[in-house]
């Protein structure tokens, strides 16, 4: 079954209902021009609301080091994902595992990208959109999504309840980040959605 992230979380309250779908991973988007993006005080609670078993997520977008390293001492992330034009250099850097994002670009070898990223834990593929970093609610052609990655892939970009069992199958990845998919309004998610969605996964895997 692929694991299910879910994105963009604000408030604990929808944190805790992301605990009881018992999903694999929830994604905290430390990102000011982000509508998404989390102020670390709420942060520290929202990961308080969470059974030990869930994986956090911390999203960045081209951060001063300095700014990771402040997140991390507050917060005990076990992913780093970075969204921006980090260096390979820079992701390793903070001593964590990491997920790097690469943006379908129509332009974009996927395998090449994948490769300048060797240390990754994973690699999230994600639709372009010009001038907007993630979180476009728009997905790319799946067909691109590579069968012979080196690396785990998480398939992001316009995920919702009524397409990702049809994208698991096509796709066959890891996992599926979704973050627009799930909400009511930005920033703001929907119990219903969440559950929906998870439901269809495991509906799909079924």
């Amino acid at each position: 079954m692929a694991k299910i992230k879910i994105c963009g979380l604000t408030t604990a309250a929808d944190a805790e209902v992301a605990a009881e779908l018992a999903v694999d991973a929830i994604g905290l988007v430390f990102y000011p021009p982000s509508p998404r993006n989390v102020e670390l005080e709420a942060a520290v609670d929202i990961v308080q609301r969470l059974p030990p078993f869930t994986s956090i997520v911390g999203l960045f977008v081209d951060a001063e080091p300095e700014f990771v390293t402040a997140v991390l001492a507050e917060l005990c992330l076990d992913v780093l994902q970075f969204h921006g034009s980090e260096s390979e250099a820079y992701c390793q850097s903070f001593g964590r595992r990491y997920m790097k994002a690469i943006r379908m670009k129509a332009d974009i070898d996927p395998l090449a990208a994948i490769a300048q990223y060797p240390s990754a834990s994973a690699i999230l593929l994600d639709a372009y959109q010009a001038g907007v970093v993630g979180g476009t609610g728009t997905q790319f052609d799946w067909r691109r999504v590579p069968q012979d990655s080196a690396k785990p892939i998480v398939l992001a970009g316009g995920l919702n309840a009524n397409n990702v069992a049809d994208a698991i199958s096509q796709t066959q990845v890891y996992g599926v980040d979704v973050s627009g998919g799930v909400e009511q309004s930005k920033g703001v998610k929907s119990a219903q959605k969440m559950r929906d969605f998870v439901t269809a996964v495991r509906a799909g895997a079924g």
